[in-house]
C-alpha cells in the first residue's frame, strides 16, 4: 500500500489491515516518506483511533528494526510507561528496576528522556552516574551479572530518525507515543506496562498478547498515574499464557495506606535521584509506591507466584538496602566499560 492510500484510508476512518499497516511502517522507518506524508499518516490514525491489529504490525516492524540484545538470562522483565501522565513524579520504574533486581530477576529497562516529566529514565540514569552509552554485548553484560541494565532507545531504534521531525512539529500524541514500550531490544516476554489512558488498558494487553509476550501486566490508575498508584485504584489487564483478565487493585490489598502523592513531585532529575535512593532502602512514601510496582514486576518475571507475594519480597528487599548496592554497582559496572 501506498502511502498516499493509507492516508485517504485512515481519513475515512477505516482500519488497515496488519499486512497494510506493516508495509506502511516499513516506508516510514525507512525513509521513503516525506515529512508530510508522515504526519499526515499519524495524525489520520490518531483521529480514527489505532486497533490492536494496526499497533501490533508498527511494533513488528520497529522490531525488526532494532539493534537487538540478546540475554542469557531468566526472568527477564521491563517496567515501562507510556509517560504522558503529567504527574511529573520521581521515576517510580526506575528505582523499583533496583528492588526488583535485588529480588533476583533481570531487568532490561528500555526508556528514553522524559516525555512529560521532569525525569525520564535516561536523565535519572545520568545524574546517577550511569553511562548510557553503551553497545548491545555491554548491555547485556549488565544485565545478566548486576541484575539490572538501560537500553537508551536511540541507541537500539536508529530507524525512529526519520520519524523525529514530523513528530517534534507536531507536538501532540501519535502512535509513536504507544510504540517505544512495545519494542523493547531485549524482547523482555514479561512486563508491567502504565499507560496514559485507560482506553489503552486492554488495548495494549491485546498488542502484547499479538506480539507473543508470556505475562504481562498493563496498568492504568484513577488518578490518571501510568503505573500501580499510592493514591488511587489502579486498573490492570493480566496477560498471562494467552489470556487476558481485567480487575482493579489498591494499595490496602497488600497492607499499605493510600496516600497523596505531593510529597513525590520533582522538578529535576536531581530531586528524583533523592527519592529514589529513599525508596530503595524503605524510607517513606517513595518506598511504598516503589514496593507496588516493583511487586508487580516480581509477579510478572516469575520470581514471586503472586501479586502479594510480589510486593511483601520487594519490601523484603527494600529492608535488606541491596536495591541501593544495586544501583551503584551499575553505576561502576558503566564506569568500567567506559575506560
Amino acid at each position: 500500500m501506498q502511502m498516499r492510500d493509507a492516508i485517504a484510508t485512515v481519513m475515512r476512518h477505516e482500519n488497515l489491515s496488519f499486512a497494510d499497516t506493516h508495509e506502511v511502517m516499513r516506508q516510514i522507518m525507512t525513509g521513503e516518506a516525506s515529512d508530510s506524508q508522515i504526519a499526515g499518516f499519524l495524525v489520520g490514525m490518531a483521529m480514527k483511533g489505532e486497533t490492536a491489529e494496526e499497533i501490533s504490525a508498527a511494533a513488528q516492524v520497529m522490531r525488526e528494526l532494532m539493534k537487538p540484545v540478546r540475554l542469557d538470562a531468566e526472568n527477564v522483565v521491563d517496567i515501562v510507561g507510556t509517560g504522558g501522565d503529567g504527574a511529573n513524579l520521581f521515576n517510580v520504574s526506575t528505582a523499583a528496576s533496583f528492588v526488583v533486581a535485588a529480588g533476583g530477576a533481570h531487568v532490561a529497562k528500555h526508556g528514553n528522556r522524559g516525555v512529560s516529566s521532569s525525569s525520564g529514565s535516561a536523565d535519572l540514569f545520568a545524574v546517577a552516574g550511569i553511562h548510557l552509552d553503551l553497545d548491545a554485548a555491554q548491555v547485556a553484560r549488565c544485565i545478566e551479572q548486576v541484575g539490572v541494565g538501560f537500553m537508551f532507545a536511540p541507541n537500539h531504534h536508529p530507524a525512529m530518525r526519520y520519524a523525529v521531525g514530523p513528530r517534534r512539529e507536531m507536538g501532540v500524541r501519535t502512535l509513536f507515543n504507544i510504540l517505544g514500550p512495545l519494542t523493547n531490544p531485549a524482547g523482555a516476554p514479561n512486563q508491567v506496562l502504565g499507560v496514559y489512558s485507560p482506553h489503552l488498558v486492554p488495548l495494549m494487553a491485546d498488542v502484547l498478547r499479538r506480539l507473543g509476550s508470556h505475562h504481562v501486566m498493563v496498568v492504568y490508575a484513577e488518578d490518571g498515574l501510568d503505573e500501580v498508584s499510592l493514591a488511587a485504584p489502579t486498573h490492570v489487564a493480566e496477560l498471562k499464557d494467552g489470556e487476558i483478565h481485567e480487575y482493579t487493585i489498591h494499595p490496602e490489598m497488600f497492607g499499605i495506606e493510600s496516600q497523596s502523592l505531593d510529597t513525590l513531585r520533582v522538578q529535576s532529575a536531581e530531586d528524583s535521584l533523592r527519592l529514589v535512593e529513599q525508596s530503595l532502602v524503605g524510607e517513606g512514601p517513595a518506598a511504598d509506591i516503589v514496593a507496588l510496582n516493583a511487586g508487580a514486576a516480581m509477579y510478572v518475571s516469575g520470581v514471586s507466584d503472586t501479586l502479594k507475594e510480589g510486593v511483601a519480597m520487594a519490601q523484603d528487599a527494600q529492608d535488606s538496602k541491596l536495591p541501593l548496592e544495586k544501583l551503584r554497582e551499575l553505576a561502576h559496572f558503566t564506569r568500567v566499560f567506559q575506560q
